[in-house]
């Protein structure tokens, strides 16, 4: 038994002996390898820092049973930072109200890139675009190289040439002229007594009217039409008489001028010293007296001014006597011609207010007593309007009070908007020739008025004007004292109602410099500035006497001028 246990124990020692060199040449070819990574690095880099784990010391030390515990999140599309409180204005109801929908996308990320998926429909017309591409380039350079293989051709010298020049003469200039006798002269004299100018006229007249008669009487031929209506065009212009009216007019209008040549420098030059001298109270200077003999026991009713021509402005003639209805008037003056008007219509009812178009200032719409609407054409010859509104075509059933001219529609078709005593807001659109009634909103009645009443008795609207900015807000005066403000989009309601009056509003106008503010004017005296966004004034001048016209200086934003029933104009600023 002790044999083989020392048989053994050699077994193991050699076994020992044997595994001892494998693990020193295993750990010298390790630490050979590493001095060789260890040189390259630092031919590379001379410091590495190594990667540890850094813990912070606040972190929670936590078992593997609470590590390995799965805790449930339910996310959801609603978006924590979206407000909750958003609320806006509803018209119909005339409150604020919230709003239930919000957007709840939040975008936490976003970037315009230009990448394309390769199986899209987009990414395999790019491939094949680009496959296209490279066959188009190789084969080009196949020809570049078939072109290179081939002889180079020599080019021929362009710039080998002879000059060659020569010289000729000049024929030598001549000078022809010849005596002719000059043309005979005679002198005539003659006079010439109204009756003689009378048949002249008249033998005029007869003539032209057999030339009429030929030309409806014979049946010529195309080329023979021509030539005779050419012959007979000529001596119709030649003799034509009023062809004299517009050198007649130009006369006129200098025989004018030379005769108000003094009331024109005091129009452009006058300052009258003693103003300093009169406080408050100043003078105003008359020039020119306008007045046309058929239209004497008509009132003036509306005054405006051509935005085209300065020296231009229409005056109505018509009467505020609404128990009795009588004839009207529309002339046009000029400054140039101050002795008689340029236009004269005649109109069956009283003129009540009169608008010309911006930009058309040919364009003019007036409002009648009777209620009609009639839009006049300064370029027609004739005394009818071009559109006339009937009792078919929504006439009004009161006096129009006032007409305003719009921007065209998307139809580019013109338009303009009409207040009456019968309480309707009418829009009115120029189609081919008749007018088209479109109704904006209709005043309410007064509250003194019975419920079954005020869908029969209406407010009457006195003043209308529209914001310079904004031209779908407007402001409407009525007679019971009330300003309302309202939108063209919104025909069920208004936005506002100001309390403006105790008697009749006679004129409301927004300033055209500031968009909140505007002023108005009334029968009790009372001249008041407002702001849109306040319901109460906040200026108010009393004038002691009705006020029935006030307008902003068209310089200034605070300057306004005042006209009231003693015939006085009063500024303020």
């Amino acid at each position: 038994m002790s044999v083989p246990h020392k048989v053994g124990t050699v077994k193991s020692k050699q076994a020992t002996n044997v595994k001892a060199p494998v693990a020193k040449v295993v750990k010298a070819a390790g630490k050979k390898k590493d001095e060789e990574e260890a040189t390259d690095t630092a031919e590379g880099e001379e410091w590495m820092p190594g990667k540890t784990l850094v813990k912070p010391p606040d972190q929670l030390d936590l078992t593997e049973e609470e590590l390995n515990e799965e805790i449930t999140r339910v996310l959801t599309a609603n978006n924590p930072n979206a407000p909750q409180n958003v609320v806006r204005y509803g018209f119909k109801e005339g409150c604020y109200k919230p709003i239930i929908f919000v957007d709840q996308m939040a975008i936490h990320f976003e970037l315009e890139g230009n990448l394309v998926h390769k199986e899209s429909d987009e990414g395999r017309r790019l491939m094949a675009k680009q496959a296209e591409r490279e066959e188009g380039t190789g084969a080009e350079k196949l020809d570049n190289v078939a072109k290179a293989g081939e002889k180079e051709r020599k080019l021929t010298n362009q710039f080998n040439f002879n000059e060659r020049a020569s010289q000729t003469l000049n024929n030598p200039p001549r000078d022809i002229s010849c005596q002719t006798e000059p043309p005979p002269r005679a002198n005539f004299s003659a006079t010439a007594n109204q009756w003689e100018i009378y048949d002249f006229y008249v033998e005029e007249l007869k003539r032209r009217e057999k030339s009429k008669e030929k030309q409806e009487g014979q049946v010529l031929n195309k080329e023979e039409d021509k030539s005779k209506k050419k012959i007979i065009q000529a001596e119709t212009q030649s003799d034509d008489i009023t062809q004299l009216a517009h050198a007649a007019k130009i006369i006129e209008r200098m025989v004018n001028q030379n005769i108000f040549d003094e009331v024109a420098q005091d129009f452009m030059y006058f300052e009258d010293a003693a103003d300093e001298f009169r406080g408050e109270k100043g003078t105003l200077l008359p020039l020119w007296k306008l007045q046309y003999d058929k239209a004497k026991g008509l009132s003036v009713t509306a005054l405006c001014w051509n935005p085209k021509y300065n020296d231009l402005f229409a005056v109505g003639l018509g009467s505020y006597e609404f128990t009795q209805e009588e004839r009207g008037m529309l002339l046009f003056y000029t400054l140039k011609n101050s002795s008689y008007p340029e236009f004269i219509f005649n109109t069956t009812s009283g003129v009540m207010c009169v608008d010309i178009h911006e930009q058309l200032s040919y364009l003019v719409a007036v409002g009648l007593h009777d209620g009609c609407v009639a839009v006049y054409n300064l370029k027609k010859k004739s005394d009818q309007p071009v559109y006339n509104s009937t009792a078919s075509s929504g006439k009004h059933r009161g006096a129009v009070m006032q007409v305003k001219w719009q921007k065209d529609d998307l139809d580019s078709n013109h338009n303009f908007i009409s207040v009456s005593a019968d309480g309707r807001v009418v829009s009115w659109t120029l189609v081919k020739h008749e007018l088209v009634f479109t109704d904006i909103i209709k005043l309410p009645a007064t509250d003194k008025v019975p419920d079954d009443l005020k869908d029969v008795i209406a407010t009457a609207g006195t003043s209308l004007d529209f914001h310079k900015q904004k031209d779908y807000h407007f402001l409407v005066a009525t007679e019971a004292g009330k300003i309302h403000k309202g939108s063209k989009y919104y025909s069920s309601k208004f936005l506002e109602t100001y309390d403006a009056h105790f008697m009749t509003v006679s004129r409301v106008r927004w300033n055209p410099f500031h968009p909140n503010v505007f002023i108005s004017c009334g029968w009790d005296w009372m001249v008041k500035i407002w702001d849109q966004t306040i319901k109460s004034p906040i200026f108010t001048f009393e004038l002691k006497t009705s006020v029935t016209d006030v307008a902003w200086a068209p310089y200034s934003s605070t300057i306004f001028a005042a006209i009231t029933n003693d015939g006085k104009s009063r500024d303020h600023a």
